[in-house]
């Protein structure tokens, strides 16, 4: 699991890790970028050691130097960097905690029999003062069996202050950081809860480019002698992907354009399948069948008989850098003591020789290579030698996003066999969609047993719609045994309001005993609707016990709403007895609401006893409306020592309204004090509104100090609506100054207003040379609305904005300009803006230049943008262009999108005969009468038409299987 040293951990066993200035970086996966060299005494140049070329500090260096200055001052931190491969993120954690290793700091680097098996068993271990390192953490957390427990132990180590200081870093690409952020729909799986939470906060951006500063300091190392650099800079000046060219990046590029047929084709293999979600490890068995079909006819008749291992030599020899486009991979075998139980199978690495594809090139292949379904010998390599079930499982997924049918079918088959939960669920509801009822009830079971809680769900409900309630309790149960509890709530709701109430208190209480607090809330409601207060209190009670105190908020909100203000108080005073002020805050507002200001200002005061500063700064505004300033001056005093100086914000504002600027200036003096800028915010606006500009900068400006930057922006404003452009011009450079970016193109769109078209060009450059066009495009926008066509256009393409392209592209189609629009369009996408390739698929299928949509269409395909092919499918069924409609329609397909594919049969079932859906295929009707039923996930799914079947890798349609 790494290395250790002889110290002690957590547990008072061996420390893991080893000291950080022990570690070599290489062996934390810093991408080497070439060897020291030195002259001989013949000329030659002799390799000397590994090393690394100058480092280059960036913005994300120093948010992460934060971090690192923080544990080693006794905060645990935990920081990811995310940024595409070869972008630096290693390197740039490695120089982070150089700084702790003369403080005594050991670090971690788990990997050994597998990254997620090895974390899982070591994180208990992990002792203070360690470094957690975590390179390429979709390894640790994104592993379906045990990232979220991963998750939850690192979670639980950097949240026990007795366990560190420790420092937990990773890295991540773009791909894995949005799947892990993203929320799944309402009753979906969330397979990655614990680890969106983890990261919640604590992920640094890594661009792929240097910034021009970067890359001056860069050439700055290079003039200073570091050779390494300075070759990197000759090629990536331009385009700022230093830390790429440093990596390789380029010779593996070329090695792979440069590459035999054989190699190619491997190569192709390895990047399809990373892509669609095949683990590191790829084995040659696989890779060697599957190449086959991505050589021409004429590439595989001159086939040696020795051609894969030649293939392999090929791609193994290292370029520039150290790496090799395809390299043998070496995973180690499972360690463990004697006597201690068998791992897993999934732990165990995959039997043969094994190959991992270079991350660049990965990346390339994601990039370049989205628009296409790998061929039919793909995916029966991956049927006959893939073995693990994520691997099959992805695959399956991938096969059935792009509509081969046939192929997720079986993939899905053979990870079923391997026991996937995840891949019996799919095949369940593969069956029940076609009403092979038996078959899913068999794989709903079997993916019940597997620990699919879904599954478990599914058959509970199933089971109560059918009149089977102990069955259903029975998988409901199961499914609470497993941690989920969900089944039973949804059985004890579904009873509830059938009316069927013993048999929900039933249910109720069997979610109320494995912990879940819901049903106790549930049920306490019930309870008091049915005037049983007694048990209702005493269920809301049980809830609070394990930390939930919502039960007891909604009784007294029930009892408040009854009238019984008595029991309210009550139950709002056990709330506050859990440190919750909300039950009182919510009887307070009710009787102000009411008019009961003498009940409402003594729930408040309760509710201020108790620490609580929302309830001070509602007892200050009734004060204040009382008349009663002295008592309102000193609760809002008391609440800003607290902290919150919301009260005096108030008072200032109240007091400014009345016409007391004496009162007001003194509050706002307070809040000021407080270290509160929203005061003298509000002041400024007040005086500048008033003309009393001086006033209004000496309060923007004391706001600014205290943070408050937006404050001199709305007095620039205020001075530009004022007529003042000249005094609006010095407020808006202030703000800045001062950090508001918004600041120039508020300035921009001044001078524009004022037709002085020069001046906010050159404020739009301004911007512009910041990294911010937002000021161009309002400029253009504004001398369209003018009139000026001609210039706004002439400046968008000075500029090359691609937005501000494409509005004034949309705009000349709207009018018929349709040649105006594609020129303004075609400058936008010389700029690489994929919405501007799709734009330009759409103009040129109007035009009717049929053979040039095609082209951008799949352009902006590549580029990552559907929308081209998807309008030009559209476009040309509504032309009666069937054949055309359905070749696009696939190529979508193909990139894993099969809207375009549904739409057209939801639309052509509407119309029969079958026969219009492909002529070639009329001879494979057998029930052209079914109506189209829905697939899981809501996508229409066809009848029993040609579509059936699917389609084959090459894109043509299945026959019947």
């Amino acid at each position: 699991m790494g290395e250790q040293s002889p110290h002690s951990g957590a547990d008072g066993g061996v420390r893991l890790g080893r000291p950080i200035g022990q570690w070599d970086p290489h062996d934390l996966e810093v991408h080497p970028a070439g060897a020291a060299t030195s002259t001989s005494a013949d000329g030659a140049r002799v390799a000397v050691r590994r090393t690394l070329p100058g480092y280059v500090p960036r913005e994300h260096d120093r948010l992460l130097a934060e971090a690192v200055h923080d544990a080693a001052e006794g905060r645990s931190r935990a920081v990811v960097l995310v940024g595409a491969s070869s972008t630096g993120k290693t390197r740039a954690c490695w120089e982070a905690v150089q700084p702790l290793a003369d403080h005594g700091w050991q670090l971690w680097h788990p990997f050994d029999p597998t990254r997620a098996q090895a974390a899982l068993e070591g994180l208990h271990r992990v002792g203070a003062k360690t470094v957690v390192w975590l390179n390429e953490a979709q390894h640790y957390l994104g592993d379906s069996r045990t990232g979220e427990h991963v998750a939850a132990q690192l979670h639980d180590l950097l949240t026990r202050p007795e366990r560190g200081p420790v420092l937990v870093l990773g890295t991540l690409w773009p791909e894995y950081a949005h799947q892990y952020f993203e929320v799944p729909n309402p009753g979906e799986p969330d397979p990655h809860s614990r680890t969106r939470e983890l990261l919640a906060g604590r992920t640094i951006t890594v661009p792929d480019t240097f910034s021009a500063q970067a890359l001056e300091a860069a050439a700055a190392l290079a003039e200073d002698g570091d050779q390494l650099l300075a070759d990197a800079l000759t090629r990536a000046r331009d385009h700022g992907r230093l830390a790429q060219d440093l990596a390789g990046a380029p010779e593996l590029l070329t090695r792979y354009h440069t590459a035999t047929p054989p190699a190619r084709g491997m190569l192709e293999a390895a990047m399809d399948a990373r892509r669609l979600g095949v683990g590191l490890a790829l084995p040659q068995a696989f890779l060697t069948d599957a190449a086959t079909d991505y050589l021409s006819d004429h590439d595989y008749d001159l086939l040696a008989e020795d051609w894969a291992e030649q293939a392999y030599a090929e791609l193994a020899r290292p370029v520039h850098g150290k790496q090799a486009a395809l390299r043998r991979a070496n995973p180690r075998p499972p360690r463990r003591p004697p006597g201690s139980s068998a791992p897993s199978p999934e732990s165990w690495p995959v039997t043969g020789t094994l190959y991992r594809l270079a991350d660049y090139l990965e990346q390339h292949g994601r990039e370049t290579r989205r628009l296409l379904c790998p061929p039919a010998s793909f995916w029966q390599a991956a049927h006959t030698h893939l073995a693990r079930s994520d691997d099959l499982a992805n695959l399956a997924a991938a096969a059935d996003a792009r509509y081969r049918m046939q192929w997720a079918h079986h993939l899905w088959l053979k990870a079923a066999n391997t026991g996937d939960a995840r891949a019996l669920l799919a095949l369940a509801r593969r069956r029940e969609t076609a009403g092979d009822t038996d078959g899913a009830e068999a794989a709903y079971r079997q993916a019940a047993e597997a620990g699919s809680s879904q599954a478990l769900l599914h058959l509970t409900l199933q089971r109560e719609e059918t009149g089977e309630p102990g069955a259903a309790e029975a998988f409901a149960r199961q499914a609470a045994d497993g941690g989920d509890t969900r089944p039973l709530l949804h059985l004890a709701r579904k009873r509830y309001a059938a009316g069927h109430s013993v048999a929900a208190d039933a249910a109720y209480r069997q979610a109320a005993k494995y912990g879940d607090t819901r049903a106790l809330r549930d049920l306490a409601r019930i309870r008091e609707a049915a005037d049983d207060g007694d048990s209702a209190e005493s269920l809301a009670r049980q809830a609070a016990e394990f930390g939930d105190t919502r039960a007891l908020r909604d009784l007294a909100w029930m009892r408040e709403a009854g009238g019984d203000r008595m029991k309210a108080e009550a139950l709002a005073q056990l709330t506050l007895d859990a440190s919750d002020c909300q039950v009182l805050l919510f009887l307070a507002r009710r009787r102000e609401e009411s008019g009961d200001l003498n009940g409402a200002e003594a729930a408040y005061r309760q509710a201020a006893a108790a620490g609580d500063t929302e309830a001070l700064c509602a007892l200050t505004r009734i004060r204040e409306k009382a008349g009663d300033r002295g008592e309102a001056d000193r609760l809002a005093r008391q609440a800003a020592d607290a902290g919150d100086t919301r009260a005096l914000v108030y008072l200032t504002r109240k007091r400014s309204e009345a016409g007391d600027e004496e009162g007001a200036e003194e509050t706002c003096r307070i809040a000021a004090a407080a270290g509160d800028s929203h005061a003298p915010a509000y002041l400024a606006q007040v005086r500048a509104k008033k003309g009393r500009l001086a006033d209004a900068e000496s309060l923007a400006e004391q706001a600014a100090d205290l943070g408050n930057t937006q404050a001199l922006l709305d007095l620039a404003r205020l001075r530009d609506v004022a007529g003042d452009l000249d005094g609006a011009e010095t407020a808006y450079r202030r703000a800045f100054e001062a950090g508001e970016s918004d600041a120039l193109v508020f300035l921009a769109q001044m001078w524009g207003k004022a037709r002085r078209w020069p001046d906010a060009e050159v404020v739009a450059r301004q911007a512009a040379d910041r990294g911010d066009n937002r000021a161009f495009v309002s400029v253009i926008q504004l001398r369209m609305e003018a009139g000026e066509d001609q210039g706004a256009e002439l400046l968008a393409q000075q500029i090359g904005e691609p937005f501000a392209l494409l509005n004034l592209a949309w705009m000349r189609q709207d009018v018929g300009d349709m040649e105006g629009a594609e020129r303004l369009a075609r400058c936008a996408a010389e700029t690489g803006h994929a919405e501007a390739l799709a734009t330009l698929a759409y103009i040129r299928e109007r035009r009717g230049d049929r053979e040039g949509a095609e082209a951008f269409a799949v352009r902006a395909a590549e580029a990552g943008d559907l929308r081209g092919l998807l309008d030009v499918t559209r476009m040309r069924e509504a032309a009666g262009d069937k054949e055309g409609a359905e070749r696009f329609a696939r190529l979508a397909a193909d990139a894993g999108d099969p809207r375009a594919l549904f739409a057209l049969a939801t639309s052509r079932m509407q119309s029969r005969p079958y026969d219009d859906f492909d002529i070639a295929y009329h001879r494979v009707l057998d029930e052209a009468g079914r109506e189209p039923i829905v697939r899981p996930g809501g996508k229409a799914f066809m009848g029993k038409g040609p579509w059936w079947y699917g389609l084959e890798p090459d894109g043509t349609l299945s026959p019947p299987w």
